[in-house]
């Protein structure tokens, strides 16, 4: 699983890195950044980035399910 942060939709609410913080962060004017660069999602952490997507006001947080090989 991927995530990513669509920056022209984020409005820095905060509720990604307040729900996952292990996942998103902030910059230093409080909109979303991702923890991991690549934006793989460590196993364990596939449940909160669908919250985190889930409760994006701007629908700025996207998941990327991946096929399974």
């Amino acid at each position: 699983m991927r995530i990513s942060i669509d920056p022209s939709l984020c409005q820095g609410h905060g509720r990604c890195y307040d729900l996952a913080p292990d996942l998103f962060g902030a910059d230093d004017e409080g909109y979303s950044v991702l923890v991991h660069a690549d934006g793989l999602v460590p196993d364990g952490l596939e449940d909160d980035a669908r919250l985190a997507a889930d409760n994006c006001p701007e629908a700025a947080v996207l998941v990327l399910e991946e096929a399974a090989r």
